[in-house]
């Protein structure tokens, strides 16, 4: 990934990554080269290098009347960083408290995109109860590329168990830890899955052009989603394991 996504992803304008990994190359230069490198116009530059200044992420000096400017530290970025999260620490109290207040009354959310079926895993991370899912699809790790070996990291890490009943079995090696896969044939198959943990429930689309996921808390159907699920894991088979 270039250093400019990166500096988007950690919280910089994409104007401000511009002109930083540009100032970073370039070494000290005036607005002018800046402009020519980012292909951003030169009133841009000004009103982004102000803006960067503030951060504390670059400088400049005087030279002929001219400003030089010039990139600071890297290691100002992550000084930012920890200044964001400190700011969040601080009132993270405050807004415990108010989700708290309003947590017991939502029972049934959507959740749409990529980020927002992360939202659903990383919530299952929090739950910490053992994981069945119904329908599981191979699809899940081209929309979610990368993620799931992230996720699953975790979820050793909190000695969080999952079964899974795949839609079909393509002879693909799984590497899934603290897992027990079983699958059904492929005339069963569907993109929808149905992730089953603690008191909810979540059925997921996966769709590369579309994915959504519907949450629901209830403990009622939860329960059902159980039952469901222990009778379709009895009738599904077994994969083989698979030699090194």
């Amino acid at each position: 990934m270039e250093i400019k996504e990166k500096l988007r992803e950690a919280g910089l304008t994409e104007n401000e990554s511009k002109v930083y990994e540009a100032l970073l190359r370039l070494g000290p230069n005036h607005a002018g080269i800046i402009s020519r490198k980012t292909g951003l116009h030169r009133r841009v530059v000004y009103d982004t290098t102000e803006m960067l200044i503030q951060k504390g992420l670059i400088g400049y000096i005087l030279k002929n009347n001219k400003r030089l400017f010039q990139a600071s530290d890297p290691e100002r970025i992550l000084e930012i960083i920890k200044e964001k999260e400190e700011n969040i620490n601080e009132i993270m109290p405050s807004m415990r408290e108010l989700f708290k207040t309003t947590k017991e009354k939502e029972e049934t959310n959507f959740y749409k995109g990529k980020n927002g079926l992360k939202t659903v895993f990383e919530d299952q991370i929090q739950t910490k109860k053992e994981i069945q899912i119904i329908g599981a699809s191979f699809l899940a790790y081209d929309i979610l590329q990368f993620y799931f070996k992230w996720f699953d990291k975790r979820r050793v890490q909190n000695k969080i168990k999952t079964r899974i009943i795949f839609n079909n079995f393509n002879n693909k090696k799984l590497r899934i830890p603290l897992a027990e896969i079983r699958y059904l044939p492929e005339k069963y198959s569907s993109p929808l899955a149905i992730n089953i943990y603690g008191d909810k429930v979540a059925i997921i689309l996966w769709s590369k052009e579309n994915p959504f996921a519907i949450l629901i808390k209830d403990k009622a159907i939860s329960k059902g989603y159980k039952k469901h699920f222990e009778l379709i894991w009895k009738i599904s088979k077994p994969i083989k394991k698979i030699k090194s």
